[in-house]
């Protein structure tokens, strides 16, 4: 029996299980209100802790210090050595130079011409015109027709068989023997320039071991001897050398302009050239092996 004022309410099975555990869906109004702020555990603490990360960096100290007066030198550098000279400068080149041994002297020998100078043999190039009469060193030292000399402690070479022992009689004008007539005869002489008979003259009292020459040669056109301005003087071995050379030395009061003995050429004109080699003929006469050969100018001596 129900009591006045009081409403009897008829609930369910399930909204009484709801009453029992407290549910806010059953309820909400009644629905429990909790702390949000209230931590659930230590490490929640950390982690929602108010203060900034920032806040427990170490400080920076931004002040700035003195910078030094002057940098420290490197210990592993040390100073650089001075850049030498150019004219300081040796090369390889020149230092292997001074470490050549100079060639070896036996004795001396004298020129018995002026005498071409080479650097060396057959290959070599023309360094100077030695005087006739010059004193050379030697070594020794022959390649061919070649022989080794020292001039300035260095090795030259020069033709062999213009070196003697001695030193050659120098010739003069006032040595030229007499003009006359040859005792052999002067047919030679005939359409010859007053030069060539000048050079006939000459030799044929100088050199009477000498009978044999050549003149005039009408036909032989192009050449000096068809003019009557050479002559040949038959001779070989070390009279034609001695002939050639005195010719040489004694040019002007001959008038002689160009000789040629022993497949070697020499002029006025490259006088300080030396004998000049010249190319093979094919044989002796040819090559001037068995005479020689004077051009002249025709009427220019002054003997």
């Amino acid at each position: 029996m129900i009591g006045p004022g009081i409403v009897k309410v008829a609930i369910p099975g399930a909204a009484v299980a709801l009453l029992a555990t407290g549910s806010a869906v059953a309820f909400p109004d009644e629905a429990p209100k909790h702390d949000v702020t209230t931590a659930s555990s230590p490490l929640q603490l950390k982690r929602e802790a108010p203060t900034s990360r920032d806040a427990n960096r170490p400080s920076l100290d931004l002040t700035p210090t003195q910078a030094p007066s002057k940098a420290p030198a490197a210990k592993h550098l040390k100073k650089q050595a001075p850049i030498p000279k150019p004219n300081s400068v040796k090369t390889r080149a020149a230092e292997s130079v001074k470490t050549v041994a100079p060639p070896k002297i036996i004795g001396s020998k004298f020129t018995t011409t002026d005498l071409n100078v080479w650097s060396a043999p057959v290959t070599g190039s023309l360094l100077t015109v030695l005087e006739k009469g010059s004193k050379v060193s030697v070594t020794g030292k022959v390649q061919g027709i070649w022989a080794e000399i020292v001039r300035d402690g260095v090795s030259r070479w020069v033709k062999a068989q213009y070196l003697a022992a001695t030193k050659p009689v120098e010739e003069s004008v006032e040595g030229t023997p007499s003009q006359a007539a040859c005792k052999s005869g002067s047919s030679v002489e005939e359409g010859l320039t007053a030069d060539a008979i000048r050079v006939h003259r000459a030799i044929c009292h100088l050199f009477p071991s000498v009978t044999s020459y050549g003149g005039l040669r009408s036909g032989d056109s192009g050449s000096e001897h068809s003019t009557g301005h050479a002559l040949d003087i038959m001779v070989s071995g070390e009279t034609g050398q001695e002939i050639a050379d005195w010719l040489r030395a004694n040019r002007k009061a001959m008038g002689v302009s160009q000789l040629i003995w022993q497949q070697h050429i020499w002029t006025v004109q490259r006088s300080s050239e030396g004998w000049r080699a010249m190319e093979d003929r094919g044989g002796a006469t040819a090559n001037h092996y068995d005479h020689v050969h004077v051009t002249v100018y025709g009427n220019s001596g002054t003997a």
